[in-house]
């Protein structure tokens, strides 16, 4: 099916070329696109100066017609090869890794106040958790210089690594320590 509606388009096509053809070239030059106001203004100025400037413009020079004429230009591309500054140079040999950094990105060697690193974030956190008491938001903001407020949420919304085992997973482990520590004693 689809070769007979190709062979039937490729017809279509192809159908009184040579009457659409010659429509097509005796046609008049393409109009050209609509002109700014600003260069109309310009155009009408300069010929108000100049009214013989059309004339001149579309008369042929012929002096600078036969210079055209004479003019010829050659040209051959000379290829250079890349050299290198010291061939005998030897290649660098370092081939160590470059260092990872410990939490992922390049810590900053100056902090602005009212900022904190991460590490420094982990840090008061770890702390906090540790010894709610003694660290408390105040403190940690007073120590930091930052924002009581910012301390606070950072307290509240983000906790370090928390490892909680069941009490039943516990009871089992002193079970299972019970029993290894009776086997070696015996």
């Amino acid at each position: 099916m689809g070769k007979v509606l190709s062979i039937a388009a490729r017809q279509a096509n192809r159908f009184n070329v040579e009457s659409r053809a010659e429509k097509v070239i005796s046609q008049s030059k393409p109009k050209p696109a609509p002109k700014f106001q600003s260069n109309l203004k310009d155009l009408q100025r300069v010929l108000d100066e100049n009214p013989d400037i059309l004339q001149e413009l579309n008369k042929k020079h012929v002096p600078l017609d036969d210079n055209l004429k004479r003019v010829f230009v050659t040209s051959t591309d000379v290829i250079t090869e890349p050299s290198r500054k010291d061939p005998d140079k030897p290649l660098p040999l370092n081939r160590t890794a470059i260092e990872e950094f410990e939490y992922g990105h390049l810590e900053p060697q100056t902090i602005p106040k009212g900022r904190c690193t991460l590490r420094q974030a982990i840090e008061f956190i770890s702390k906090h958790q540790t010894e709610p008491e003694i660290w408390t938001s105040s403190k940690v903001s007073a120590e930091y210089a930052m924002k009581e407020a910012l301390v606070s949420n950072i307290l509240k919304h983000f906790k370090t690594f928390e490892l909680h085992l069941p009490d039943k997973a516990v009871q089992k482990r002193k079970l299972l320590m019970k029993s290894d520590s009776n086997k070696t004693l015996e």
